[in-house]
């Protein structure tokens, strides 16, 4: 485990680390798909499909045995964001260990912020509707910067705002983006392994720990930190 201690803030992935928001995500793909005249997709497929960011979830929605043409594409993304507006954090929830983590954290005066590739105008209402919002300082979309996971930009740009080292971060995901985007960030990071990693299995990964619970990481992060004490 390369962590230097005291960690001071954590940043956290949204879909597939907080949330299983995959029912959402399934009611509104199957609603575009139905409204452009195509084959539905079944959950476990679109489960598959998560991970970076809504724009490459319809891409792999549409795409069967052919290339999708870009205005396709296009008019697909369109009407995946006026259905997903409908349902999102309708059926979402947090996952087994959430907010017992989360409420750790707090205990322990940890800063937190979201670092997700979900676009920002859903971000904000699914955390909301799903009460999770109050336990964040902010949270970083998809769209808020130029780059975003694996890029290392969102989670530069978290550190700076929460007034943290990337050292003293830890970042906490579910997927070979959130691990890249960790290490060239300068994060330590921990996987979980329930979330949406795109059939890769995350225990390949280079990463400090696998936790199977956000409140299986507050207890690691009270033993790394007192080790300052």
């Amino acid at each position: 485990m390369r962590i230097t201690p005291p960690l001071r803030s954590v940043t956290l992935d949204l879909d597939g680390t907080l949330l299983d928001t995959v029912p959402d995500l399934t009611a509104a793909a199957n609603a575009t798909l139905h409204e452009l005249g195509l084959p539905r997709r079944q959950e476990d497929e679109i489960r598959n499909f998560v991970g970076r960011g809504i724009a490459n979830l319809v891409l792999r929605c549409l795409t069967r045995d052919a290339p999708v043409p870009a205005e396709e594409h296009a008019r697909a993304v369109e009407v995946f964001h006026r259905h997903y507006a409908q349902v999102n954090g309708r059926a979402s929830r947090p996952f087994p260990g959430v907010i017992e983590g989360l409420e750790t954290f707090r205990g322990m005066g940890l800063k937190m912020a979201v670092v997700t590739n979900k676009a920002a105008a859903f971000t904000d209402p699914l955390l909301v509707a799903t009460g999770l919002s109050r336990y964040f300082e902010f949270a970083v979309s998809g769209d808020t910067l130029a780059e975003k996971k694996p890029h290392p930009l969102q989670l530069n740009h978290a550190c700076e705002r929460l007034g943290t080292t990337a050292g003293g971060n830890l970042h906490i995901g579910d997927s070979k983006h959130d691990v890249a985007a960790a290490r060239a960030a300068g994060c330590p990071v921990f996987c979980v392994p329930y979330g949406y990693n795109e059939g890769e299995d995350v225990r390949k990964l280079d990463c400090d720990a696998i936790v199977a619970s956000l409140e299986e990481a507050a207890g690691l992060i009270k033993v790394i930190n007192a080790t300052t004490a």
